[in-house]
């Protein structure tokens, strides 16, 4: 095959670029050292660039403490390696700003991964969708409590008087008056965007978003994400009636305490999400729709990268009954079906722990640890 210049420091236009460019994501899940993995990220395709705005110019907050509850310590050691496929998996996602599907048994880590990328690239605390067989888009857009207005408003109809009706007569359909003229809160504080519909705020750097278990999706929301994911956008009605009236509605967002302004009631972002979709492989998905994401298939974790788990959330015990641990779970999981990486790092815990188990119960506590999870039984 001809050589096609992949990876060739000299770009066509002759500028010289860094050969480890590519790599912004290592497959490490600990910060970068000066530069933040995100400031390496080149301009998107032109097809996928977008332009919402007023930008929202607060940082993502930050949750470390949950980073340390699923990776270990920052400066703690490397909680698993990251393959070459991964890698390289994850850095196209990136610059192609497309979403990543994340495939594979359950509990080998499909969704520490997004954790795994947003603490190393600096992107703050991850927005996660769990899906079950009742979400619908509008769920992960945002959600408009009007009932919860119109009984405020009849609440202080009954304190202040006749004079703040002005909001019932709208839930009537008659014309409302004017914001903030029958005293009520903003409606703004009855909206709360869902995890997709802060992700697709307008930010300058990305925010991470999980969406956790596609498969129990119905179809129809596999469907409704499509175009969210190719136009960027979404509007909410309630506030678009409005804009006229108020063209910025401040609203509440999925971050604890967080606010942001929502403009003519279009949320449009300005740098697409970085979203990472997993699944346990029960479903097929919809051709259409894996044509606009990227798919990485996650193997089950080796003795090595088991290992590293363990380093990564336990202080270090005997190599040699750990070796043996690993050893033993790796030939149940192989024989007796799917188990987890969670389950050998709850038994590795107990063994170590002082106040752990005696050596008389401990086989018939393992066995019941060790439980497999692709169907019933207790996989002995």
């Amino acid at each position: 095959m001809a050589d096609r210049g992949l990876h060739d420091p000299a770009a066509a236009d002759g500028t010289v670029v860094d050969p480890g460019a590519w790599h912004i994501y290592r497959g490490t899940g600990r910060p970068r050292e000066g530069t933040p993995g995100i400031d390496l990220l080149p301009p998107p395709p032109p097809w996928r660039r977008f332009s919402g705005g007023p930008l929202v110019e607060e940082p993502a907050p930050q949750d470390e403490a949950e980073f340390t509850r699923r990776l270990g310590p920052a400066d703690g050691p490397v909680p698993r390696t990251a393959s070459v496929q991964e890698k390289d998996l994850v850095n196209a996602a990136l610059m192609l700003r497309r979403p990543l599907i994340v495939a594979g048994p359950p509990g080998i880590g499909k969704s520490s991964l997004a954790h795994c990328v947003s603490r190393e690239l600096g992107l703050g605390r991850v927005l996660r969708w769990n899906i079950t067989s009742r979400s619908t888009l509008k769920e992960g857009l945002y959600s408009y409590d009007a009932i919860g207005r119109v009984q405020e408003a009849a609440a202080r109809g009954a304190l202040l008087g006749p004079a703040v009706g002005a909001l019932s007569g709208e839930a009537a359909g008659k014309p409302p008056a004017e914001p903030g003229s029958d005293g009520l809160h903003n409606i703004g504080d009855y909206i709360q965007l869902g995890p997709l519909g802060t992700a697709l705020l307008p930010r300058v750097v990305p925010r991470v978003l999980l969406i956790d278990e596609i498969d129990k999706a119905d179809v129809d929301l596999v469907g409704d994400l499509l175009s969210v994911f190719e136009e960027g956008e979404y509007r909410i009605p309630e506030l678009a009636r409005m804009r006229a009236r108020m063209p910025d509605a401040e609203v509440h967002t999925d971050d604890p305490d967080g606010t942001a302004f929502v403009h003519h009631g279009l949320v449009r972002c300005a740098a697409f999400p970085v979203v990472v979709i997993t699944s346990n492989g029960e479903r097929v998905l919809p051709p259409a729709f894996l044509r606009r994401c990227l798919y990485l298939e996650l193997p089950p974790p080796d003795a090595d990268q088991l290992a590293a788990v363990l380093s990564a959330h336990l202080a270090d015990g005997d190599d040699e009954h750990r070796a043996v641990m690993i050893r033993d779970f790796l030939a149940r999981s192989r024989t007796g079906g799917t188990l987890a990486a969670d389950q050998l790092l709850s038994s590795e815990f107990l063994r170590t722990t002082p106040s752990g188990p005696g050596r008389h119960s401990w086989n018939e506590l393992l066995h019941a640890l060790w439980r497999r999870l692709d169907g019933a039984g207790t996989g002995g």
